[in-house]
């Protein structure tokens, strides 16, 4: 017997195909609402290196491996779907910065860009996506600033989670004026405004259609926001983290100081740890590669980016274990 083990072990993807020797009969165990396709192909006819590619147009993967020295076999799943672009996933978290919020500002909130977020996922959160959000304070607070500044790097970073429940509250209202439930669950006990981080509780509401909110960080300083990302990505079993930027992925240098800047379609962890490439903090890479989460990179400035991103439209930088640098 032939077995190939996929690492990820989340809750929309195949745990393992087992293949008798040169394809005779094939057994699998799969979640429901995927169909599979089984083909066999020349070396000459694939048009990608043999491999696991985990996200093609359309929400489908393929899995190549050989089975003999000129002969592949090529298994490839798509989520069923009623027509239109199709769902791709079932529970993602998106992560915001505080400087998204902002706008064209140069401080705090700006309504208009926050009720255009709060549009986008309640249209997500209407195709059944679960959809958890974490969002930063750098609009506000920046406690990596103002360390430099001479201030106690401890209490800047608690200042700094304060100001990430402030976004969390107006983010929460936009969304409820959208018509969207939404909880925001604080990692700092405010229990006038928001609930205790409970991690069943999150995962509850999530699977009652609310979007879950996590404001001040982890609770813990010296962290990031990024850091966090990763850390309740891997605690509610989400899919995917969609890092929501100012540019539409991750470049080999900054593009808007170098034009001839390279945009990477896919990278893998480390190739960003190795080249320093700052998708996100090395903390947060390192929690994403451990747990196998892939990271989109795209750009929040485009109008409908969150939904076509949600939906596997390729528009940024996906970052995975299984991916190619490219």
């Amino acid at each position: 017997m032939y077995t190939v083990a996929l690492v990820r072990g989340g809750s929309d993807f195949i745990h393992s195909i087992s293949l008798e020797k040169w394809y005779k009969s094939a057994f699998l165990t799969k979640k429901p609402g995927f169909c599979l396709n089984f083909k066999i192909a020349q070396k000459e006819d694939l048009a990608e290196k043999p491999g696991f590619y985990p996200f093609p147009a359309a929400g489908s993967w393929q899995l190549m491996f050989k089975m003999h020295p000129c002969c592949y076999l090529v298994v490839e799943t798509k989520r069923k779907n009623s027509g239109g672009m199709g769902m791709v996933y079932q529970r993602v978290l998106l992560k915001l910065s505080g400087e998204a919020l902002m706008g064209s500002l140069g401080y705090g909130i700006d309504p208009v860009v926050v009720g255009s977020i709060a549009q986008e996922v309640a249209k997500v959160v209407s195709e059944g996506i679960q959809i958890a959000i974490v969002v930063g304070g750098g609009n506000i607070f920046r406690g990596v600033k103002a360390a430099s500044a001479g201030m106690d790097r401890a209490t800047a970073d608690y200042v700094g989670m304060i100001a990430t429940v402030m976004n969390a509250i107006t983010l929460q209202d936009a969304l409820e004026q959208a018509g969207v439930p939404t909880r925001v669950q604080s990692a700092i006990a405010m229990q006038e405004v928001a609930e205790p981080y409970i991690r069943r509780r999150a995962i509850r509401h999530l699977e009652k259609k609310r979007v879950v909110i996590f404001g001040a960080g982890s609770g813990n300083p010296f962290f990031t926001t990024d850091t966090t990302a990763a850390l309740r990505a891997a605690e509610i079993d989400a899919e995917v983290i969609f890092k929501a930027t100012k540019v539409d992925g991750v470049y080999d240098s900054d593009p808007h100081i170098n034009p001839n800047a390279r945009r990477y379609q896919t990278l893998t962890y480390a190739h960003v740890l190795n080249q320093d490439l700052r998708v996100m903090d090395s903390t947060a890479i390192a929690l994403c590669k451990e747990n196998n989460i892939p990271i989109m990179v795209f750009d929040l400035t485009v109008s409908g980016n969150i939904y076509r991103a949600v939906m596997g439209e390729s528009i940024g930088t996906l970052v995975g274990g299984f991916c190619e640098v490219s």
